[in-house]
């Protein structure tokens, strides 16, 4: 839809899982050239188009374009992650003194941490989807709703999840996750959207700038050590700057991830609303992507497990730096780390977060 046209939500089918249930794919529209689609599987957005500066509108987020692909190789592209974003160590934890193992699906011989919720995390289930009515506002909104149920990948309790995409007239893509549980559990929401402003080729000319003075660097195992200070470092983003300009600098802590693969701490100021967290920028379209949060921290993932042997949605092969993900959530292995932020949630308690996502040109 072209922009100055009217917010609009809509639905058609998209194919069927192997066990038959049915996959739609809906579109939201602001109306001004912000447009979202999302399917059944895994909450997936498998487009998101904004305009450039000269108004040339183009799909800012890494896919497929059949659900075949989507259901046998895709490594996160676009999925909600839980019950837990990011790695545990192990798979285990202690909570209330019982000890947890959870399904393995990250690591040596593909075992030795659990990685965004285990190997059927939420990125794999079929997430029932409501179009909303419009608000006052104009701004057009989906609901996503799923029930984990008590032991799913071995954590405990029955989670039951709400998730709102919403599209504002401000050319905004607000986020905001809702969970209850039945027992005590741990909860770590977040998306794993892969970003690439210019619409195709590498992400790596992007101009980062990351609201973060300190960062978690990370041990053999991706599992982070002690928080550091970025000042210094190739993980200094406090200002406008090139991911290609330190991607490749030979930093041990990048080359042990092969790129950035860190979760970085926001500078909150104690505060606990919506912060700025992030900003993504591309000089050559001059797409602008911002990021406020209520999370404590923001992964920052460089694609460096693309290695060309995925195809996209129109044929291009997926190479490291082709997308960059911003994952905003609490962090690694905080079940087994008390200095963190707690990601306990106990029955009668809500978890919520929300994230937005500001887009604009420069």
């Amino acid at each position: 839809m072209a922009a100055g046209s009217e917010p609009m939500a809509a639905v058609r089918p998209y194919g069927h899982l192997p066990d038959g249930r049915a996959v739609f794919e809906y579109t939201l529209d602001n109306g001004r050239g912000l447009m979202l689609r999302a399917i059944n599987l895994g909450g997936i957005v498998t487009e998101l188009h904004c305009p450039d500066r000269d108004g040339r509108s183009a799909n800012v987020v890494l896919g497929f374009d059949n659900l075949a692909d989507y259901v046998e190789r895709n490594p996160n592209f676009g999925t909600l992650v839980g019950r837990f974003g990011n790695r545990i160590q192990g798979g285990r934890f202690i909570l209330d003194g019982e000890p947890y193992q959870l399904a393995l699906n990250d690591g040596a011989s593909d075992g030795a941490n659990a990685l965004h919720g285990g190997p059927g995390g939420f990125g794999k289930r079929w997430w029932a989807i409501t179009p909303l009515p419009p608000a006052a506002d104009g701004s057009v909104a989906l609901e996503l709703t799923l029930t984990s149920d008590d032991g799913d990948e071995h954590y405990p309790g029955r989670l039951d999840v709400t998730v709102h995409y919403t599209l504002t007239p401000a050319d905004e893509w607000r986020i905001d996750y809702r969970a209850t549980t039945s027992r005590a559990t741990v909860v770590n929401l977040t998306r794993h959207g892969y970003y690439n402003l210019a619409g195709g080729g590498s992400a790596l000319g992007h101009q980062l700038t990351l609201n973060a003075s300190l960062v978690l660097p990370v041990d053999a195992g991706l599992i982070p050590t002690e928080a550091t200070e970025v000042e210094g470092t190739a993980f200094d983003f406090r200002q406008p700057t090139r991911i290609a300009e330190r991607i490749r600098s030979g930093d041990p802590q990048l080359m042990a991830a092969r790129g950035y693969d860190h979760c970085f701490i926001i500078d909150r100021a104690g505060r606990k609303d919506l912060v700025h967290a992030a900003r993504l920028a591309d000089p050559a379209s001059g797409r602008v992507m911002e990021i406020a949060t209520t999370e404590p921290g923001i992964q920052f993932y460089s694609g460096n497990f693309l290695d060309g042997r995925l195809r996209g949605a129109h044929g291009q092969a997926y190479r490291q730096g082709d997308g960059v993900c911003l994952e905003t959530q609490h962090f690694p292995d905080s079940p087994n780390r008390p200095e963190f932020p707690s990601t306990v949630l106990r029955p009668g308690a809500t978890f919520q977060s929300t994230t937005v996502h500001r887009f604009s040109t420069a």
